[in-house]
This record gives structure tokens, sequence and C-alpha cells, in this order.
């Protein structure tokens, strides 16, 4: 095994870590790390992404559960239009979009490329989220008198999103939870970790019969962030999950200049 491929794997639990840290983020990594140092084209990388997303917040959402941190009703209003969003998305979307949109003269602008570029602006998006402090900065109430209509809108927007970049989205969906609900932030937590599992995995299977799924290196790399995750929840008991948002948004905003430099220049 290569080096760049351990590091890999080492990439693959620190996602895990992440997310049962700060309960969102550290999917956002997932797409990078597969097309980068596993050498995916990013169409494969963000099928595989959905995977890996969806089972390690389904191993967070079994720990919330079982910790009453889940609120189901909001949590199903939510993910009904994402998980139709991100299937449309993944099964019929992405598969018709040409793999040479336009050329102009020596630039080729290609359907990975514009996977990538987007998913760098998605990384910035959600690295402004992680840094900036005090949330959104709306008023909760102006939200809650129209709580659900909200949130199926976010939900399919978010559906949409997770479908094209291949993440999970917590950095959207949790401080929609709490504006527009108002529910307290763990709850808050441990209800997108639910949405995400549930959206990722039917969105996954909007990939199956459009391509060729090498399972033995999903499963493993899937099983690695799975154990992640409880690592990072053990974790969050000594560690306070917040304070390391700030942090792990810069990195995030180095990497999302780091893609966009690269695709664009190099």
């Amino acid at each position: 095994m290569e080096i760049i491929q351990i590091i890999g794997f080492a990439c693959a639990l620190l996602i895990g870590v992440i997310l049962g840290l700060i309960g969102g983020g550290g999917s956002i990594l997932t797409v990078p790390i597969l097309v980068y140092l596993f050498y995916l084209n990013p169409v494969t990388a963000t099928a595989y992404s959905l995977f890996v997303v969806g089972f390690t917040a389904l191993g967070g959402t079994i720990r919330s559960i079982q910790k009453n941190q889940v609120d189901f009703r909001t949590g199903i209003v939510f993910a009904i239009p994402s998980l139709i969003a991100v299937y449309f998305t993944r099964k019929i979307l992405i598969p018709v979009i040409p793999d040479t949109i336009v050329t102009i003269g020596e630039f080729i602008l290609t359907k990975d490329l514009v996977i990538m570029i987007f998913f760098s602006l998605i990384m910035l998006l959600s690295a402004y989220y992680m840094i900036r402090r005090g949330g959104l900065g709306f008023e909760k109430n102006l939200f809650m008198k129209y709580q659900y209509l909200s949130l199926i809108i976010q939900g399919a927007i978010v559906g949409l999103l997770t479908g094209v970049v291949g993440a999970g989205g917590g950095f959207l969906i949790i401080p929609a939870l709490v504006l527009w609900t108002g529910l307290p932030m763990k709850k808050a937590i441990g209800t997108s970790l639910m949405i995400i599992a549930i959206k990722s995995l039917i969105g996954f299977i909007g990939d199956v019969e459009n391509m060729v799924i090498d399972w033995g290196f999903l499963l493993v790399f899937t099983g690695i962030s799975f154990v992640g995750i409880f690592i990072g929840i053990y974790l969050s008991h000594f560690i306070e999950g917040y304070k390391l948002k700030k942090v792990f948004g810069w990195f995030v905003l180095f990497m999302s200049v780091y893609i966009l430099f690269k695709e664009v220049f190099l």
C-alpha cells in the first residue's frame, strides 16, 4: 500500500472523529480525500462520499437516539424533500450532464471541473458558517411562524447540494433546525445526523445502477470512518466541540482555496 493511501485511510478516521466532535463538517473532506489521495474521478468520489457520510452519520444517529437527542417529527419533515432531491440529482441530473460541457479555444469545461469548482464554493460556504460566531444572525421568531414550509424548502435545497457534491450539509441543516424550529443545539445536531444518514444513503442508491462500485475499498474506508465517529463522541466528553469548530473552519477555508486554485490554474 502506498504511503499516500495510508494517509487517505487516516483521513477517513479523521472524518468520523470530526463528525463525532462537532456534529458536522467532517464530511466536507471526504470528496477531496477520495479525489486527491485515492485518485477517483469527482463523479465517483461524490457517490462514494454519500455512502461514507450516510453510514458514518447513521452511527452518530444511533448514539443520539440513545441519548434522546433526535426530534423525529422535525427530522422527517426535513428529510423527505431532501431525500427526493438528492435521489433525483444522483439518478437523473448528474448522469445527463455531458462529460465535456463547452470548449472555448484551448479551454475545456468538463463535468469533473464543474463539480470540483462547485464543491470548493460549498466548502467556502461551510467554512464561513463554522468560522462565524453567532450563527446566521436572524431572528428566530421570524422563521418559526413558517417553520414547516421553511424546512421543506431548505430540505430540498440541501438535498440538491448533497447530490451534487456528496457532502452531508450539516452546516446548513443545524442552523435551520435551531432557527426555524427552536431545537436546542444538541438535539439539532442529533436530528441533523439522522437527516444526513437518510438522504445520503438514498442518494447513493441513485448511483448504484449508474456506475461500477468498488465495494471492497468503499466498505473499508466507510468502516474506518464509522469507527472514527465513536472516537469523536468519546472525545467530546473531554473536548468542547464548538471550540474546535472555528479552527476546523479555517482549515476547510484553506482547502477550498487550494481546490479552486488547483482545478482552475494547474
